[in-house]
């Protein structure tokens, strides 16, 4: 663990995420391209989150599909939250990480037999379930546990269903099929318990959320036995920092009064991934190239699109900024990444000034489906990742080299 240079207290620009000292300070120590998170940025918005609600039988779950990263999930579980897992390897990392299987809810479609029956191995009791097929096969694999006894106590389950919200999506469980699904959990001795409301990846308008409360939990009332409301994922962050940005205060305030108002008492899980992570991250790259096109700046960088998410992602933009003399004059720029694919763009039509060969650039807003969508496409390594924490910096992943594309080949 390194102490951060005094000069961290420095006041610098309100675009940069910290000096420039700083920068050349983790890229000296190692190397570049470079995550950075910031453990205290994502502290404070951990804790904006929580205080929004104020109605007390609320959990917070963070969704790692956003960043698996061992040391930020530590720091979500030492918030009080819990884990909300898509998959079994969201959950494998979570347990990794120190949840217990009763903190993690599963949320997530399409498992096989065999991975169904893994996460009810791993002790994970949470389940939100995206079909009757999933259901059907949560059921047989429930019984065949309890006719073996391979569950080594009397099984308990939270089973809970994810509503369809339109045709145009593939996730969820139309309302018509409910009475069936009930039916169906029934007759496997379980209960339908849980309501997931799943809005859609990245919104960032608050009504979009706070117009439909009073329907989800109209919707709530058919299950016979419900007793928690999933108000799920797809909240939105503001990559466009001037745009809307999804407004925590008033959904907490709008949810926490109108649940209330329920003749019983429901538990609610809120699952917050990309808004509370994405704000934290910056990837730190080197200019190794410059070239001007009329007066355009083509600027060449020591990193790749492959090592972070694709544009459908993130709305096509991010910002991207320099340690400059913010007097100095701007220049329409795209940054390059440092291969020959036809779409290698970290960023276009970007507003910075002329920069040289071994400048640094910070692409913001990079924590959430930054590393997590990563990959090895092109074939180079993958980059480290770094936190800074209570003014000391530490290495939370180390940098891939070449060996890693030779993994599991069989030479």
């Amino acid at each position: 663990m390194e102490l951060l240079p005094e000069i961290h207290q420095e006041i610098t620009s309100l675009t940069t995420p910290f000096s420039l000292a700083i920068a050349e300070e983790l890229l000296n120590i190692y190397g570049s391209p470079l995550y950075v998170y910031d453990g205290d940025f994502l502290n404070q918005t951990i804790s904006d989150i929580t205080q929004a609600f104020s109605y007390p039988h609320t959990r917070f779950h963070f969704a790692s599909v956003t960043n698996g990263n061992i040391s930020l999930l530590k720091i979500f579980k030492n918030a009080g939250w819990g884990l909300h897992a898509n998959t079994p390897g969201d959950i494998y990392l979570g347990l990794s990480a120190g949840f217990k299987p009763a903190e993690i809810v599963y949320s997530g479609s399409n498992l096989s037999r065999e991975e169904m029956e893994q996460v009810l191995e791993w002790g994970v009791n949470s389940l939100n379930l995206d079909s009757i097929s999933q259901l059907c096969l949560l059921c047989d694999i429930f019984l065949f546990r309890a006719k073996t006894q391979r569950s080594k106590d009397k099984e308990e389950l939270n089973v809970g269903l994810r509503l369809n919200v339109s045709e145009d999506s593939r996730i969820g469980v139309s309302l018509i099929d409910f009475a069936e699904a009930v039916e169906i959990a029934k007759n496997a001795g379980l209960k339908i318990s849980g309501l997931h409301f799943y809005r859609g990846t990245g919104t960032n308008a608050t009504s979009a959320f706070t117009d439909v409360i009073d329907w989800v939990l109209e919707i709530g009332k058919n299950l016979p036995d419900w007793q928690y409301l999933d108000f799920g994922g797809g909240f939105g962050y503001p990559y466009h920092h001037q745009g809307a940005a999804f407004d925590w205060q008033i959904f907490g305030d709008e949810l926490s009064r109108r649940i209330r108002n329920l003749q019983k008492k429901i538990n609610l899980v809120i699952e917050p991934g990309r808004s509370a992570v994405a704000g934290c991250a910056t990837l730190l790259v080197k200019v190794v190239s410059v070239k001007w096109q009329d007066k355009k700046q083509i600027i060449g960088v020591d990193s790749t699109i492959a090592n972070i998410s694709v544009p459908a992602v993130h709305g096509g933009y991010r910002e991207i900024i320099s340690w400059k003399n913010k007097s100095c004059e701007n220049y329409l720029t795209d940054v390059c990444g440092n291969t020959t694919y036809s779409r290698d763009y970290l960023g276009k039509n970007c507003q910075l000034p002329a920069l040289e060969i071994g400048d640094i650039i910070a692409i913001l807003d990079v924590g959430a489906y930054g590393y997590a969508m990563s990959s090895h496409f092109l074939h180079r390594p993958k980059p480290a990742e770094v936190l800074l924490e209570n003014g000391t910096h530490r290495l939370i992943r180390n940098r891939e080299d070449y060996s890693v594309l030779l993994n599991n080949q069989i030479l």
